[in-house]
This record gives C-alpha cells, structure tokens and sequence, in this order.
C-alpha cells in the first residue's frame, strides 16, 4: 500500500466538499479520530472512552504516540494515535501513521478500515474504497465499513451505488441513525429532497441520533420551504446561544439559496 502523492479525484471531490459546506450538509464517514460531530458511527480499535475536549485530544496524542514510537507494528497505539492525530488537525500525518501500520498488519481488519477512513478524510477517495473494501469480507460485511463506503462513492458522484451500500448497512442495523442520516443526503445529492425528509425524520426519532442529523434535517425542512419547522428543528433540544447560532446559519444558507447561491446541492456531479 502506498500513498500517492496526488490525491486520485481532487478536484472534483474538492468541488463537491465545497457544496456540501455551502448547504451546511456533512456526510457522516464515521472518521475514526475525528473529534466533530460528523464521527457519529463509533470508533474503531477500542471501545475506550473518547476523549472530549482539546485538552483530552492532546493528551492522548502525547500517550498513543509514545506507545506507538515505541512499537509501530501495534495496531492499536496506530489507530489511537491517528485518531489523536485528526482530532487535532493533523491528517496527512494519521494517513502517514495508518499506512506504515497497515504496510506491518495487511491483514487487521480494524485497522484497514481506520485507514479507509483516514484517507477519506484527506480527499483520497479511490485509496480510500480500496482500503475499506479489504476492511471486511461479503460473508462477513460490518455495517459501519459499508455507511463509510457510501459516504465516499457519494463524495465521487455515484450515489447510486452510495445508496446500495446503506441499504445493505441498514438491513444489518435497521434504524441506524448514522446510516438514515447518511442515505438522507445522498437523496439530497440527486435532488430527491422528498425522500431526503422522509429519511432525516426517521434518523431523528432513533434514540442515539447526533445532533448533526437534526442540523441536516432542518436544512432539508429549509431547503422544501418549510422555514417555521426548520427553524424549530434547528434549535431544539440546545442552549439558548447554540440554539440562536444554529437557526442564524439555517437562515444564511436559506437566503444564499434564495439569491442563487450554493445554498443548495444540485447534482451529484462532482466528489466526504
């Protein structure tokens, strides 16, 4: 495995990012080592609790990286310190990190899908699908490497084939709000915004919905004309000030839409 030095796909990935932030929408990768709330589908390589504050991160970037110094073979102290490594804006290093460890462990499943994950992160799509793909086997499919797959074949502009990959994730864990979440904008990606609410109200009512699926709820509410709800939606269940910060963004995107701005994805024309 080797890391190219040009990301395959760049340029109409980066074009497809930058709708996916103008409509405030995130594909939920579920990024191993990410420290937003984008990383909705759990961690991989342990199932320690995670750190929660920039304190924490650092912290355990100076414990997994002296593990991981001390032998780069170990699977774990790699997948821990690049998780580290991202969660503090670090990510060609945790792609450089995972791709030495999985040159050492070519058959650790966790870790092959830590990698996947990593090189999504950076825009390295194709990597990324070859990665995730030897992540786990047909008789054996785990429902976070197939959302994780979607999530980067809709990066490239294949929905289609995005949205096979959650259906067979769904059918292993019916109901599972980051896979809704994620099947939701992919609908949004091929202007679907009917099924798009369909799907983001039913990610919201499972009980271990992230907030972010509520953000992209409401800008799919927004984006249908239906302002009051979305507003709604966009603040509840916040404090008064993140409430108030979250329904001024929607109004934003919505305005921006309206003057014909990228407040919108139009197509899956271009490349999580």
């Amino acid at each position: 495995m080797r890391l190219s030095s040009r990301p395959p796909y760049r340029k109409a990935s980066s074009r497809r990012g930058r709708l996916l932030a103008a409509a405030g929408l995130a594909l939920a990768l579920g990024l191993a080592g990410c420290k937003t709330s984008n990383d909705i589908t759990g961690s991989i390589g342990g199932r320690t609790a995670q750190p929660v504050t920039e304190g924490d991160w650092r912290s355990a970037l100076d414990t997994w990286g002296e593990r991981y110094k001390a032998d780069p073979s170990n699977a774990e102290a790699a997948i821990n310190y690049a998780r580290a490594l991202r969660a503090t804006d670090q990510r060609a290093q945790a792609v450089a990190v995972l791709e030495q460890a999985a040159i050492r462990n070519p058959t650790n499943m966790a870790l092959l899908g830590a990698y996947g994950r990593a090189l999504a992160a950076v825009g390295n799509y194709q990597q990324a699908l070859d990665a995730l793909g030897r992540a786990h086997t047909p008789d054996n499919p785990d429902w976070s490497i197939l959302n994780a797959q979607g999530a980067v074949l809709d990066q490239m502009g294949r929905s289609a084939e995005a949205q096979r990959h959650y259906s067979a994730a769904l059918k292993i864990v019916p109901d599972e709000p980051s896979v809704l979440s994620n099947l939701g904008l992919s609908y949004v990606l091929t202007k679907d915004l009917k099924r798009a609410e369909v799907t983001l109200r039913r990610a919201v009512a499972q009980p271990g919905a992230n907030p972010k699926v509520r953000q992209n709820l409401a800008l799919v509410l927004g984006l249908r004309g239906k302002n009051a709800e979305a507003e709604q939606v966009a603040g509840e269940g916040l404090p008064p000030d993140a409430a108030a910060a979250n329904v001024a963004n929607l109004r934003q995107v919505l305005s921006q839409r309206q003057k014909g701005g990228r407040g919108y994805l139009p197509s899956p024309s271009d490349g999580g």
